[in-house]
């Protein structure tokens, strides 16, 4: 049987826990309170990694991959050394994001070395950008309220000390 992630396991196993588990009156007659189980979360489309550009980015180990590569371009030996992990797993990491466009390869004889493509990056930047917009005027916003606390509870000090002189 074919999951397709930790929520479909999970379902499928209480299915077969519930009718196992529990039997009612003299038969064996299983109490199903998930009647579709196997059913409902089986054939829901799962978004590739390789699908798109966000998709990519998703994984926070990509991510790191690219800030790495941002500064200059890089083999995977120093890919690895770098994050502390596996060849294969950095290699599988970089196969993504070269399918779907964030990365580019330049071999010099027997090595790669791997570089980012800015115009690819550009897409994820302009959606981030409408977050950042909100994100610092809520900060301003945020600020501003601090201050004038701050200079609420400066007057107020004033004035108790002032009071007691």
């Amino acid at each position: 049987m074919k999951f397709n992630g930790p929520l479909t396991l999970l379902a499928s196993r209480m299915v077969r826990f519930v009718r196992v588990g529990c039997r009612v009156g003299r038969g064996k007659m299983p109490l199903d309170i998930f009647l579709y189980g196997n059913v409902l979360f089986r054939f829901m489309a799962r978004a590739a990694t390789t699908s798109d550009v966000f998709n990519a980015v998703a994984e926070p180990r990509r991510r790191e991959i690219l800030s790495l590569l941002v500064v200059n371009e890089l083999p995977v030996g120093a890919l690895v050394t770098a994050l502390r992990l596996d060849q294969p797993s950095v290699s599988k990491h970089l196969r993504v994001l070269r399918d779907v466009g964030l990365v580019n390869v330049r071999r010099n004889g027997r090595h790669k070395f791997y570089s980012t493509n800015a115009p690819a990056i550009q897409p994820v930047h302009e959606w981030a950008e409408t977050f950042e917009r909100y994100w610092k005027n809520q900060l301003n916003r945020i600020k501003e309220r601090a201050e004038a606390n701050m200079k609420q509870i400066r007057e107020t000090d004033q004035k108790s000390t002032e009071e007691k002189s």
